[in-house]
């Protein structure tokens, strides 16, 4: 499959890139060559290859799950900057 300039434009708009020609040129090129690659490692044999998520062994190191008393309402809002009815006040952000 090959990548032609239209795909190239096209990926380019839906990523809301704005792309010179020069640049729309050196991508479907860059892009073609990507798409051989993965298409020449499509045929290495990988038959008795078990599939991986990590090239390393990882070894996940969990906590158990212990039940404690959460803080009171006034204790989590002692050191609070602004509050207001029993709740964090943050400044407004939408304009």
């Amino acid at each position: 499959m090959a990548i032609t300039k239209k795909d190239v434009e096209h990926a380019a708009m839906l990523a809301r890139l704005e792309l010179s020609e020069d640049e729309k040129v050196t991508y479907t090129s860059q892009l073609d060559s990507i798409l051989k690659y993965v298409e020449n490692l499509r045929s290495v044999s990988t038959d008795g290859i078990e599939p991986t998520a990590h090239v390393v062994p990882v070894k996940i190191s969990l906590r158990e799950d212990n039940v404690k008393e959460s803080l009171v309402q006034d204790e989590a809002l002692a050191n609070a900057p602004e509050k207001a009815n029993g709740c964090f006040k943050v400044s407004r952000i939408i304009e």
